[in-house]
């Protein structure tokens, strides 16, 4: 078990509907901080921005950006997480992904589709939310707009010790965003990183970034800012959160309940 854990956020832009360029560019940036990290988190639909192209532009799960996460998890020792838009069994996901060195695979399909740009009229729903064992810590992954929605991210008996958000999120409602990662991270007692891309996509959205990392107790602990291409790497550390749940316990008074 590692008491500490080393997660960079890689804010960056993203070319809009151009897999093989995205591929060839953020492969290049986790190249960079191979040595550096232990889990480096890439924004939502990296590979293409958050389009509703899915026909033209859903990659299956054999390529070929699964094959090229594996690879670079493997060839620079660092965890890879992101979301990317894939066809499988008839259906389209915004797929979110955790892939370690060792080649484990852990996949969570997007639960709350973003309506207002007709996400839910192009791809198919996530039922089952994904917990991920790394390094010893518990690893909850969501995408974008589940972040709106704390039912789905509550972490009940301590499931859970970080909580990562991949997103396109835009600027016209970056208060949102700022507002509640740290709010996630308080409620249930974890430390919560959210990634967003900068940029200009392909409909005219502009996205400023804002990834962060907060505490458990909501204090920000690494901030990659506003409209910058850059990665920020912050050291969590599990000693810290065990301790605070043991003097203060408030997840053991939280109210039980059932999603339908």
């Amino acid at each position: 078990m590692a008491d500490s854990l080393r997660i960079s956020m890689i804010q960056s832009h993203i070319i809009w509907e151009d897999r093989d360029e995205n591929l060839g560019y953020y492969g290049e940036l986790l190249r960079r901080v191979s040595g550096k990290t232990d889990i480096a988190v890439l924004p939502e639909t990296f590979t293409t921005g958050f389009s509703m192209e899915v026909e033209r532009l859903a990659d299956t799960m054999d390529g070929p950006t699964i094959p090229a996460i594996k690879s670079w998890a493997g060839k620079y020792n660092l965890a890879v997480a992101g979301s990317f838009i894939v066809k499988d069994n008839g259906n389209y996901f915004n797929r979110a992904f955790f892939i370690t060195p060792e080649g484990d695979e852990y996949y969570y399909d997007k639960r709350h589709l973003f309506r207002m740009a007709d996400e839910d009229k192009h791809f198919t729903v996530g039922n089952k939310r994904t917990v991920i064992s790394y390094k010893g810590w518990n690893i909850c992954l969501q995408v974008c707009y589940d972040l709106r929605f704390p039912v789905w991210s509550r972490n009940r008996n301590n499931e859970y010790d970080l909580l990562i958000y991949v997103a396109n999120w835009p600027e016209a409602r970056k208060k949102v965003w700022k507002t509640l990662l740290p709010a996630r991270a308080v409620e249930n007692m974890a430390y919560v990183c959210g990634v967003n891309r900068v940029g200009i996509d392909g409909k005219g959205f502009t996205y400023r970034g804002d990834s962060m990392v907060f505490s458990p107790k909501g204090k920000k602990l690494a901030d990659a800012g506003k409209r910058e291409e850059i990665t920020r790497t912050c050291t969590l550390n599990k000693e810290d959160l065990d301790e605070l749940r043991a003097k203060f316990p408030a997840w053991k008074d939280a109210d039980a309940f059932s999603i339908e």
